[in-house]
Order: C-alpha cells, then sequence, then structure tokens
C-alpha cells in the first residue's frame, strides 16, 4: 500500500525542486535533466503545489485533473507524473498508475520514488518478478533509500517467502533506522523463522 508517509515524504524533494524555479525553458528532453536545473512556470508551481494538496486531501480526481494539466505543460520532471500515479492508485484506475509512473521514470530513468511506487503497485498486482526487478535495479543507484529496502523487504518476507532476503533487507533498513520497533521485531521473527 501506498502510505501517506511516503507519499508527503517524496512529494516534500519536488516541491523544493519546483519552488525554486521561475522561468519556462524547453518542454521536452532526450535524456534526464537534473531537477536542481530545470526552471518551470510559476502557473505550474502553482498548480503542482494545489494538487498535493488534493492528495493530502483525499481528493484524487481534483488531483488527476490538475496533475494532467501540469504533465502537459512539464514533461521533463519525473514528480508530477510519480504524484498522478499515486493519484490514480489511489483511486483505483491501476493501469494509468503504471503509465504514470513509467512516465516519471522515462524523465527521470531509475528515480527511487518513482521506483518504488512502481515496484508497490506490481507488488499489489501480483507481479512479483517485475517488483523485485524495479526494487533491485533502484536499489543499485539508490543503496541508501529506505523505502525501496524496506519494501523490498517486505517482498521477500510475505510475497516471495524468502527469508533471507527479506532478513538482509530489514537489517539493512535498521542500520539506517535502527529505532523503528516494527522492523525490530520482523528481524526477530524472519531470525527465528531461519532457524
Amino acid at each position: 500500500m501506498i502510505t501517506s508517509k511516503r507519499l508527503l515524504a517524496g512529494m516534500a524533494c519536488v516541491v523544493v525542486v519546483l519552488l525554486s524555479a521561475c522561468a519556462s525553458g524547453p518542454k521536452t528532453s532526450n535524456r534526464p535533466v537534473d531537477p536542481m536545473n530545470v526552471k518551470v512556470s510559476g502557473s505550474v508551481n502553482r498548480d503542482f503545489m494545489q494538487a498535493v494538496e488534493y492528495l493530502q486531501g483525499e481528493r484524487y480526481p481534483e488531483a488527476v485533473e490538475l496533475l494532467q494539466s501540469v504533465v502537459e505543460r512539464e514533461q521533463r520532471l519525473s514528480a508530477p507524473y510519480v504524484n498522478l500515479g499515486i493519484a490514480y492508485f489511489k483511486s483505483g484506475d491501476e493501469k494509468h498508475a503504471e503509465e504514470s509512473f513509467l512516465e516519471a521514470l522515462r524523465a527521470a530513468p531509475l528515480d527511487p520514488v518513482a521506483s518504488n511506487e512502481l515496484a508497490v503497485l506490481y507488488r499489489h498486482q501480483g507481479r512479483f518478478d517485475e517488483a523485485r526487478k524495479t526494487y533491485n535495479d533502484a536499489l543499485a543507484l539508490h543503496p541508501e533509500h529506505l523505502p525501496l529496502i524496506k519494501n523490498l523487504g517486505i517482498l521477500c518476507d510475505l510475497y516471495l517467502q524468502d527469508v533471507n532476503c527479506a532478513l538482509a533487507q530489514f537489517q539493512q533498513y535498521l542500520k539506517y533506522q535502527p529505532e523503528d520497533p516494527k522492523v525490530s521485531i520482523w528481524v526477530a521473527d524472519l531470525k527465528r523463522r531461519a532457524n
């Protein structure tokens, strides 16, 4: 499940990027762009921020409509596509959610937030091999991205019954978040099951 915490964490990073932009540039690029150097129009910033508020308020149809407008005007950044995918997923439209996450990855290949959301969608759909590959590919470039680590552990534990994979992921996660009581309990349970 895509959690509100992950949604807000992913959006927070992107909001900073969008708010710092001030002028419009070319609409598309043949290769990924550095989001820190992308300048977007004020109306895109304003609409993106309003869409974030809609997502936070669980007003998914309004978020979808506004984010569709944003991605029509700005295709270089992954964040609007990720948020559009989340809005679609929360609305039950998995087909368009997947398309949006894939567009986010077109804009920013192996973006950890987009990769995580796509893999969660694949897991939800029972496409476990695709989910695992998506997590692993993204972790190769972002080995410290906690949602990727934790969600790969969940996939390995609950869906693939791969105790060793799950244990490795959760132990890695605890290196960065040693005070997480849930994951500590999961590790203890996995160690018991491994023996």
